[in-house]
């Protein structure tokens, strides 16, 4: 195994870690050790298990599918500032959540498959949008497309939110901010097999990304039939976004931040970075939620506020080297 990827899982072993030890309740790593094979005092393999495990889990699941799509949507559209949240992705799973959850329809089942089609008409408009602009999908055109259809989302949600009643009001705005403080095994599994899915199918188009990132003259002439690929990488970017905003709520600039790392480190190839941008992903939103629960403890930040106030000055100096 290459350095590089031992350095990453050491530092996801680290955050992993952390996440089980750290909370109200500090506990030493031997003993944190002791109750994930159930032996030790029944408090503590109740702490560990039944609360942080599966919020751990939940967490590195979401970490890990905002930065495999935000790697995918990158090099897709040749535009190092693309990500789920800011070309409205995210925000259209979040309208399809928000729908189910006043339609009464939570269950681990039903929720992601609804965020997924809030999650594909998003990226149709984003698309419809881009095309009725330009004439074809242009990346620069594509991420402006996408903050409009984002502000639009928002939009729809707060009307949606207006006829609710109080307490979905106030569990749904909690919730688009960003928390994994509700993980539950039943709905970390369905979430996990998702992603897993899902993952899997990105890695299987890991060529087209990677011949798109060629340019779409280049890449036809290859061989790609590059509408069609394009659809299906963005499919499959949304349903791995959909994952994460049913299992969390919105949660930006992950899918921006950890691609990019995963270049810097040195990773090119689409399959590569994919794979690394899924380790840095969940070991980024795993640390974030240890600070999300510990700066302020005993409250708890929203942990889309942490990441955004990570993920922010990152877009900034992007933005500046890409202008």
């Amino acid at each position: 195994m290459r350095p590089r990827w031992v350095v990453l899982l050491v530092l996801f072993s680290a955050a992993a870690a952390a996440a089980l030890a750290v909370g109200p309740v500090r506990l030493s790593l031997v003993e944190v050790a002791q109750a994930l094979v159930g032996r030790g005092d029944a408090q503590v393999v109740a702490i560990v298990r039944d609360l942080r495990l599966s919020r751990f889990c939940l967490a590195a699941i979401v970490g890990a599918g905002l930065g495999m799509s935000g790697a995918a949507l990158q090099g897709t559209l040749r535009n190092p500032l693309a990500e789920p949240y800011l070309l409205g992705v995210s925000g259209g799973a979040a309208v399809g959540a928000v729908l189910a959850v006043v339609a009464g329809l939570t269950a681990a089942v039903t929720l992601p498959v609804a965020a997924f089609g809030g999650a594909a008409v998003a990226v149709a408009l984003v698309l419809l949008v881009a095309r009725a602009a330009s004439g074809r999908p242009d990346p620069r055109i594509l991420l402006m497309a996408g903050v409009v259809v984002g502000a639009f989302a928002n939009a729809a949600i707060m009307v949606l939110l207006a006829g609710a009643g109080e307490g979905a009001v106030r569990s749904a705005l909690w919730w688009m901010m960003g928390s994994v403080a509700g993980a539950e095994w039943p709905a970390v599994r369905w979430l996990a097999l998702y992603a897993v899915l899902a993952g899997a199918a990105l890695i299987a188009v890991a060529r087209d990304i990677d011949l798109l990132a060629l340019g779409e003259d280049a890449a036809a002439a290859l061989g790609v039939r590059v509408a069609r690929a394009t659809r299906r990488i963005f499919l499959l970017a949304a349903l791995l976004a959909a994952i994460t905003v049913a299992g969390a709520g919105l949660i930006g600039f992950v899918g921006l931040v950890v691609p990019a790392l995963a270049r810097a480190l040195g990773w090119r190839r689409a399959r590569a970075v994919l794979g690394a941008s899924a380790l840095l992903g969940a070991t980024l939103l795993v640390g974030a939620d240890v600070l999300a629960r510990t700066v302020r403890a005993p409250a708890e930040l929203p942990l889309g506020a942490v990441t955004a106030l990570l993920g922010v000055p990152f877009f900034l100096v992007r933005l500046r080297k890409v202008a």
